[in-house]
Formats: C-alpha cells, sequence, structure tokens
C-alpha cells in the first residue's frame, strides 16, 4: 500500500513538475528577452522573430495534443492557421472604425479566429476521424490545400451598407469609404499591424493552460486510452469518435488563435504562406520536442525558428548545416542507449536518489 501510495505521489509530482517547467522557461524567457529589449541589446532581426515564433508554438502546442496525446496524424495544422490568420484580419480591419484600441481588437480577432477554426475542426473532423493511420494524414493534409486554394480565390470588402463578397473575380463594388479586406491571391494587404509580443506570451500560457488541464482531466485520460487501445476504449463505454473530436477541435482552435496573431503581425498577408510546408514544419517541431512533450515542444520550436536566421552569414551552407544539426538531434534524441544514459545519470543525481528512497519507504 506504501509503494501505491508513494507510486501516486510521484506520479502527481512528474505532472506538477512538467507544468511547472513550462511556464517558468516561457515567463523568464519573456522577462529576459524583454530586458534585452529595453537596453537595446536584441538585434532587429531576432525581434522580428519573437511573434513568429510564438505563434508556431502555439500551433506546435495544439498539434501535439492531436499527434502526441491523441495518436492521430494531423497534416492540416496550417490550415486552421489560415482559417484564423484571415478570419482575424478581417475582423480587425472591419472593427477599426468602431475599437480603435488595438489590443481589444487583437484579442477579438484571436478569439474569432479560434472559434471559426473549431467550427471547421468540428466540420472536418465528423468524416475525418473515421479514418486512421495514412488515410487520415491523407485527407487532413488535402483540408489543407483546400482552405488555401479557397482563400487564394476570395474577394471580401466591406462599406457602409456591409460586407461584399466575390469568388474568383474581384467584382466588389465599395462605396466611397469601403475598405478591401481580402484581394485573391495577393491576399490581405494594408492591414494593421497590431500584433504584439505580449499577447503571444500570454496566448503561450493560456495554451499550456488549456492543452494540461485536458491532458490531466478525466477527457485527457480517455484520449490516451483510446490511442492506447481503441478496443478496449469502447469495451469500456468510452466514446471513441466523440474523445477524439475533442482533441482534433482543440487543436484547430489552437491554430486559429495563432494564425490570428500571425496574420496580424504582417501589413501584407498571402494565403501561400499557409502551404503544406508550414504543416510538415510544425510537425517537425513537435516530433523533435517529443510526442506528448509540451515543455520540449516549446524548447524544439524556438530552436529550429531561430537557428536558420542564426546560420545566415554562412550563405550557402547555413541550410546544410541545419540539416545535418536536425537529423542528428532526431537521432540522439531516439536513440535508445543515449536514452538510457541520461536516465541513469538522472537517477544518480544526489537529489533523485533521495527522493526514490522517500518513495520506496
Amino acid at each position: 500500500m506504501k509503494k501505491e501510495t508513494g507510486f501516486f505521489k510521484k506520479l502527481m509530482a512528474k505532472e506538477y513538475r512538467s507544468r511547472l517547467t513550462s511556464y517558468l522557461i516561457v515567463i523568464i524567457a519573456y522577462i529576459v528577452l524583454e530586458i534585452m529589449m529595453a537596453s537595446g541589446n536584441l538585434s532587429s532581426m531576432i525581434q522580428s522573430l519573437l511573434i513568429p515564433v510564438t505563434c508556431y508554438i502555439v500551433a506546435a502546442l495544439g498539434l501535439n495534443l492531436n499527434v502526441g496525446v491523441s495518436g492521430e496524424l494531423n497534416l492540416g495544422q496550417a490550415g486552421f492557421m489560415c482559417i484564423g490568420a484571415f478570419s482575424g484580419v478581417c475582423v480587425s480591419g472591419a472593427l477599426a472604425s468602431v475599437i480603435p484600441n488595438g489590443i481589444i481588437r487583437l484579442i477579438l480577432a484571436i478569439l474569432i479566429g479560434a472559434l471559426l477554426a473549431s467550427l471547421c475542426g468540428v466540420v472536418i473532423g465528423i468524416p475525418v476521424l473515421k479514418l486512421q493511420g495514412d488515410y487520415l494524414a491523407i485527407v487532413t493534409l488535402a483540408f489543407g490545400e483546400i482552405i488555401k486554394s479557397l482563400i487564394n480565390n476570395v474577394y471580401l470588402g466591406f462599406d457602409k451598407n456591409g460586407f461584399q463578397f466575390s469568388f474568383v473575380e474581384n467584382k466588389l463594388h465599395l462605396e466611397p469609404g469601403g475598405k478591401t479586406l481580402i484581394s485573391g491571391p495577393m491576399g490581405a494587404t494594408g492591414t494593421e499591424r497590431i500584433a504584439t509580443f505580449t499577447v503571444g506570451v500570454l496566448l503561450i500560457l493560456a495554451a499550456l493552460t488549456i492543452v494540461y488541464n485536458l491532458i490531466y482531466s478525466r477527457s485527457g485520460r480517455a484520449i490516451q486510452a483510446c490511442r492506447d487501445n481503441r478496443i478496449a476504449a469502447e469495451s469500456v463505454g468510452i466514446h471513441v469518435a466523440n474523445t477524439k473530436m475533442l482533441a482534433f477541435v482543440v487543436s484547430a482552435a489552437l491554430a486559429g488563435a495563432a494564425g490570428a496573431l500571425y496574420g496580424l503581425n504582417y501589413s501584407t498577408l498571402i494565403p501561400a504562406k499557409f502551404g503544406f510546408n508550414l504543416s510538415i514544419l510544425i510537425l517537425v517541431y513537435v516530433v523533435l520536442g517529443g510526442l506528448g512533450n509540451m515543455t520540449g515542444t516549446i524548447i524544439s520550436t524556438v530552436i529550429l525558428v531561430l537557428l536558420p536566421e542564426l546560420l545566415r552569414g554562412l550563405q550557402d551552407y547555413r541550410m546544410i548545416i541545419y540539416s545535418v544539426i536536425l537529423i542528428l538531434t532526431m537521432i540522439l534524441s531516439n536513440n535508445e542507449t543515449v536514452l538510457s544514459l541520461v536516465a541513469s545519470l538522472r537517477k544518480k543525481l544526489p537529489g533523485n536518489r533521495e527522493k526514490e528512497a522517500a518513495a520506496d519507504e
């Protein structure tokens, strides 16, 4: 009985440590970066990447919930980001004259972007989640490309008479004072840049709270049970389709919120930014950081976004070095010998020895 109690305490301590580590990394990094910006010790190149990094982190956290926790290979994360980005741009542009405060419009854009992406997640998830494995990956990939192609052919504007919509050809007839929000292949132009690094960090903290609360809840345990053994989960009364739908929709909502923040960081935004390569890139962030490991996802995303820019001085060799580093990291992080060596070293630490001895008692 004592061993069982000790194991339960150890499990709870692990849950607490994982949450605390993730929050501390984000908060400490934010404080350090703000101090460096205030003192002028942060280059303009790094500053320009801060908001995109926060967006990629939120999208990767959502995808890790889908891929790492639920066990479903989703390659449509860029499509949900695209929905959030252009809906956020439209919301901000339409409310500019009504709500002059940029922060309020940014928050509303993020919320609406997350809502629309989650609704699309529900619509797509009903037929898609009946598939498994490679079939699910192919369908979600096709969804992302369809969304990009649709927005690539949309013309949207508004004036005093309301919104006007045209498909394929620009047939908008706006009154004087009207504004075009989306111009087909040209995307959204003349967008007011209201995204801030602080809001991006708060969005990361909110995403971590949502993901951790879901993982360690009853629904989270049901999601993991469906991932481990679908038949066994059904035998104990778990509705597999609804359970997987929950993870899929939350993942889509986080991607939509990240997309809205991303879209409002640029004065010009084209649908081509949200192509197949972006979905694969976010998946790489998740796999490199560790499936189900939110702290690892944050660290890997930051490294992989900043590394190509830090190597830019090497010109033609920077992408080769980047690829080699990526391959070596994947080999080392998934090598059983290396993992066992790290585990044995951790056990030899004085603090861990005392904890294990207390747990055995």
